[in-house]
């Protein structure tokens, strides 16, 4: 009769440690997840220098852990940054569509430095070709009406709810950021939402 009464104590006793850390564990891991949505045209230099300055340091930091989620929306300006967005939306791995908006805005220059549309084009389907998009996929992507007017939706949408009038537009959980826009600051308001 000690013997199990021992016995039901120890595993008691075990089964209170293990409540103990369950418990412990659920305070320190944080639920916690800030959505950063970055309304922006690819031809825009502030949208390049935002993502060249911010998107790198958050996927270290944060993306990879699953503390932010990073969503790029489109704003094109002009007709070279939609046809870009159109073969960007060609790319539909997330992560590999995430590599190419970051190719794409560190070539801003080179692929945007004509005046003629058909040469931007070409420009841009050379990066796209880097991430393994044919000429084909790229030339179905560009006539894609369907696509086209989606996108130009979602920026008529992006300018009645987000109130968005100039690119980037950035907000942070449904609140638009207003802070400086280098990774300290916006690292300080990302902290402040964890």
């Amino acid at each position: 009769m000690l013997k199990i009464t021992k016995n039901i104590f120890l595993i008691s006793l075990f089964l209170m440690i293990a409540n103990c850390d369950q418990t412990k564990q659920s305070k320190d891991s944080s639920n916690s997840i800030v959505v950063v949505k970055v309304f922006s045209s690819l031809t825009c230099p502030h949208c390049a220098d935002f993502h060249g300055a911010i998107y790198e340091n958050l996927e270290k930091e944060y993306i990879n852990i699953g503390k932010v989620k990073f969503e790029h929306h489109a704003f094109p300006l002009d007709l070279a940054a939609l046809n870009a967005e159109k073969i960007l939306q060609c790319e539909v791995d997330p992560q590999s569509n995430m590599n190419f908006l970051t190719e794409i805005y560190k070539k801003q220059n080179k692929w945007t430095s004509s005046s003629k549309i058909e040469v931007i084009n070409e420009s841009i389907k050379k990066i796209g070709k880097e991430f393994n998009l044919t000429e084909g996929q790229m030339n179905s992507c560009l006539a894609n009406k369907d696509l086209e007017k989606k996108i130009l939706n979602e920026r008529i949408e992006a300018q009645k709810n987000y109130k968005v009038k100039s690119t980037p537009t950035i907000y942070l959980n449904q609140k638009k950021y207003e802070g400086k826009r280098d990774y300290k600051s916006f690292k300080k308001a990302i902290d402040k939402l964890l």
